[in-house]
């Protein structure tokens, strides 16, 4: 272990090269599904914020990246913007929109609080839906990327996916690190006092309040960041998007992995992601004809469960769930 220990920084380095070729060795199809793995850590990381080190429960997390991304593509399209200004303007709105979620239900726990986060995603959705300056059902097309034009380098076209890969690593970075600095931080240890009992915390002076909405805020904005990169990846937006399954699939990330926990979180969310798509070539490999591409989710569901009932704290628990 302590061998393993000391070889982890280099390890960590080898998978961060690793991914930063990807565009060199990885056709579009798989340079897409990393492009959508990156994406789910830096969601998964934000809600990260919210459930594992707040304990706060959010089911509709799915409207703060979505915040981001129409924040994005209306200033890109009608105000003809450049994309970085947008990025952190969408991050802003995504955080004020935190705050506008956690305001009303600071006295709210468990189910009530449930209920509401997942009424602000379907609200927003719906808003996006039907809202003629966020291009209602027909959403939001032609944002124009605002990267280099597609190059052959080394053999290999350089296009607007690679581009989009290589900013959402390095948003992916930047969240790691944010988000291991604020849980040994002040207000990360006042999170951690409000999610093992609310009412001790406040007993010993901590403000529950300020505290409840800063996390709101700082989990909202991580996802306002990454909708913006998705909207110049993708470059057209629609409601359907953001939808409540979206809000599971994030929040299965971070359960999986392991709440409270960054590197379980990285894990969850690349399982979610890669293993059913490893699932769709599951026959090619094996050279067996028995359908497990029609069945991928089904097979990935039971093995969730499974993984559940065996793993109930996720992959990699927290340490002071492990302790207790």
């Amino acid at each position: 272990m302590r061998l393993l220990g000391q070889r982890k920084p280099v390890l960590i380095g080898i998978l961060l090269v690793a991914a930063a070729l990807l565009p060199f060795y990885a056709g579009n199809y798989w340079l897409d599904v990393g492009f959508l793995a990156v994406f789910y850590i830096c969601l998964g990381l934000g809600l990260n914020i919210v459930v594992g080190y707040a304990g706060l429960l959010d089911l509709g997390y799915s409207a703060f990246f979505a915040v981001g991304a129409y924040t994005t593509g209306i200033l890109m399209t009608q105000f003809h913007m450049n994309f970085w200004p947008t990025m952190l303007i969408g991050g802003a709105l995504a955080a004020l929109a935190g705050i506008i979620v956690g305001a009303p239900t600071l006295r709210l726990r468990s189910d009530y609080l449930a209920i509401v986060t997942l009424g602000f995603g379907e609200i927003v959705r719906t808003s996006a839906k039907n809202l003629d300056f966020t291009g209602s059902a027909s959403g939001i097309y032609g944002i124009m990327s605002p990267f280099p034009a597609p190059t052959r380098f080394a053999g290999v076209m350089i296009n607007n996916l690679s581009y989009s890969f290589w900013a959402i690593l390095a948003l992916m970075l930047i969240v790691i690190f944010v988000s291991l600095r604020l849980k040994n931080s002040r207000i990360g240890r006042s999170w951690a006092y409000i999610r093992e009992d609310e009412d001790a915390a406040e007993a010993m002076g901590i403000n529950r309040t300020r505290s409840k909405l800063a996390a709101y805020a700082m989990g909202a904005m991580l996802g306002g960041l990454a909708g913006s990169i998705f909207a110049v990846k993708m470059t057209a937006i629609a409601p359907e998007s953001f939808s409540f399954m979206q809000s599971t699939m994030i929040l299965l990330a971070v359960i999986l992995g392991g709440v409270g926990r960054v590197s379980g979180v990285i894990i969850g969310a690349v399982l979610v992601i890669v293993l059913p798509e490893l699932l769709r070539d599951f026959d090619k490999v094996v050279h067996l004809n028995i359908g497990v591409d029609r069945y991928r989710y089904l097979v990935f569901g039971v093995a969730l469960v499974i993984l559940m009932i065996f793993r109930p704290k996720g992959l990699v628990p927290d340490k002071e769930d492990t302790e207790q």
